[in-house]
């Protein structure tokens, strides 16, 4: 056993440049809250948000249930069974996010470490799931809607590209913020 400089004995095998950096209340790393889970939950509902906002209700490109066959958006009746299903989908994407908030509100509380690159990273990373489970599930295997009817497979497509980009860049970003917290820095 050496010693360092503060007379505390140390192991050789385990220098103490490579030990994980714990935080004041001697928590390592693998021992805090993780933010992990909330981040994602916060992107799942933002991107729900931008997809119905955006998509629903501004470019009305599609709602929730038109390619059923049974609410077309060209009638009364029709669009008040999409402007309901479309009020329940924001009704979930309203509770994934408040749920990610507060998992990550507790988890913070909990001594969390909270890198900004990280969180943005989560979202990033929760809003491409997003987009490719809507883009697998709702568009391809139950075809309740698609993105857009002009070109409906090159607009799903890209849906899904951008869905997967999302994901590995707010993957890559989200791990490069954990990096920084684990080092101690705490606002990268």
């Amino acid at each position: 056993m050496g010693k360092e400089r503060t007379g505390v004995a140390t192991s050789p095998a385990t220098p103490t440049a490579a030990r994980p950096a714990q935080d004041r209340s001697g928590a390592q790393p693998a021992d805090r809250p993780s933010v992990r889970a909330g981040g994602l939950l916060l992107g799942i509902g933002f991107g729900g948000f931008f997809d119905g906002i955006l998509l629903h209700q501004i470019l009305q490109w599609h709602h929730m249930l038109t390619s059923t066959g049974d609410h077309p958006a060209t009638t009364v009746v029709g669009l008040e069974a999409n402007t309901l299903a479309d009020g329940l989908f924001h009704t979930l994407t309203l509770v994934a996010s408040l749920v990610g908030l507060y998992l990550i509100w507790a988890a913070v509380r909990k001594g969390a470490k909270l890198a900004g690159r990280h969180l943005v990273g989560l979202m990033l990373a929760g809003w491409g799931l997003f987009n490719l489970v809507e883009g697998v599930v709702d568009h391809q295997i139950l075809a309740v809607h698609h993105v857009n009817y002009d070109n409906v497979v090159l607009w799903d497509t890209l849906f899904l590209i951008f869905g997967a980009v999302l994901l590995m860049s707010g993957w890559a970003l989200a791990r490069s913020g954990q990096r920084a917290e684990e080092h101690g820095d705490p606002i990268a």
